[in-house]
């Protein structure tokens, strides 16, 4: 387990699960959020955790891209997330995160490595390797 020492904390606090609301403690966030359709909700223009999930991801790992980089113009990536749950073979729920990076600066090596760089260092993808899979690529 790797510790730290905290210099930020986000608070958010959900009410009613995934058909209820979540609220950042100032404010800033303050979502209904509902099941998505495709696990039998009723959808809508409405959020759920998984995009919270795939949009925290994106912008940390954006980061992440920028703290690797050294002296690169990564000026113009941008991070796309797709955060998926399904079935677990043990029959409860489970993520899986795809990564896809598109870095027009760079040739398709240097970027792929970058990405493998990001990867290594993002707190995003600290806290869920060897949890769940993730997959990171160049695009």
């Amino acid at each position: 387990m790797i510790k730290i020492t905290p210099f930020y904390t986000a608070e958010a606090t959900g009410k009613g699960g995934r058909n209820g609301s979540v609220k950042s403690s100032d404010g800033i966030i303050d979502l209904p959020v509902r099941m998505p359709s495709a696990m039998g909700g009723s959808g809508g223009n409405f959020t759920n955790p998984e995009q919270l999930f795939a949009a925290g991801y994106a912008a940390c790992f954006g980061g992440a891209i920028g703290a690797v980089a050294q002296g690169r113009d990564v000026s113009d990536a941008s991070v796309t997330v797709k955060a998926s749950i399904g079935k677990t073979e043990a029959g409860g729920f489970g993520l899986a995160v795809a990564i896809e990076v598109n870095l027009p600066k760079l040739d398709i090596a240097t970027a792929q490595q970058v990405v493998e760089d990001a990867h290594q260092v993002c707190p995003y993808s600290l806290a869920t390797r060897g949890n769940i899979e993730v997959t990171v690529k160049a695009i």
